[in-house]
């Protein structure tokens, strides 16, 4: 990710600008901060209040980043129309496709730079940088010409197959296992709303999530809660999960303070079965989450 919006913000010519979004991933926003650190010019735009990016960039647009999915709420960004729009400035497009990848298909056709992450995949730590063609960036680590002088230092053999193997498998496999979730992430969501919850993200969304906040509930009790009853749950990003400070993504989508402070996602796995979500529909009522502080 940092290379892709460092290598490539920091070739940008005078008067283009860097254009991402306020609920994108922070390893993005970060790289946008230290861009603007370094004198450039950043557009974050604002997203609307199911997680959906607004479209609309700005003239000066030299670079875009966007995400495929976003990582808290699962909503499926605008990104052909987007990418459309980027072209018409004649602004490069970078693709987070870290999340979403095992279940709906990256369109790196629309990307000129496409950012993967192995874990998320499948497979172990690290991470992949497509880049088409003769797209330019700047290293930020020198050395010896490794990977056309993108990278320096020794390739890691074992990552890059594992990365390779574990997209082939999703390539293969993710309409089915896709298929296969969508029923159970809307049984979830169902339990969510029955015990008071206020859904978040929207439609399209990644076929396996089920995300909602309560607002007389704190989302580290809800962990609390649910890890006494043997469920595994996230109240946001997993990349934030020692913090308790609200989620920037819920905020942007213009949650107030105390709804993005009980937040909860839920997301089902490969090996989820409809005795899971049973299982944790009931854990929900349980909990009695629908009885107001």
């Amino acid at each position: 990710m940092n290379l892709a919006v460092l290598g490539t913000g920091r070739l940008l010519a005078p008067g283009r600008s860097l254009v991402t979004w306020a609920a994108e991933h922070q390893s993005a926003l970060g790289a946008a901060r230290q861009l603007q650190l370094e004198g450039r010019t950043v557009h974050v735009l604002p997203v609307d209040g199911r997680g959906f990016a607004e479209p609309d960039l700005p003239d000066d647009a030299g670079l875009v980043s966007l995400g495929l999915a976003n990582n808290e709420v699962g909503t499926l960004q605008p990104v052909a129309e987007v990418a459309q729009q980027a072209r018409g400035l004649g602004a490069a497009v970078h693709l987070d496709c870290c999340q979403g990848p095992r279940w709906v298909r990256p369109p790196i056709e629309l990307a000129d730079l496409a950012s993967f992450s192995g874990h998320k995949l499948g497979s172990g730590p690290g991470g992949l940088l497509f880049v088409r063609g003769q797209a330019r960036l700047v290293p930020l680590m020198y050395g010896g010409p490794q990977e056309w002088g993108r990278r320096a230092g020794h390739e890691d053999v074992a990552a890059a197959a594992g990365i390779a193997a574990a997209l082939e498998v999703s390539a293969c496999e993710r309409n089915s296992r896709a298929i296969a979730a969508r029923p159970l992430a809307e049984r979830l969501r169902a339990a969510l709303i029955e015990v008071g919850g206020r859904l978040t993200g929207g439609e399209p969304r990644l076929p396996n999530y089920a995300t909602a906040t309560f607002r007389s509930v704190r989302g580290e009790d809800l962990l609390l809660a649910l890890d006494m009853a043997g469920v595994a749950a996230s109240s946001g990003s997993a990349c934030a999960s020692g913090s308790l400070d609200p989620s920037h993504v819920l905020l942007a989508m213009g949650l107030s303070l105390d709804d993005a402070l009980g937040s909860l996602r839920l997301t089902t796995g490969y090996d989820t079965t409809p005795s899971d979500t049973e299982r944790m529909f009931h854990v929900l009522h349980s909990l009695s989450l629908h009885v107001r502080g």
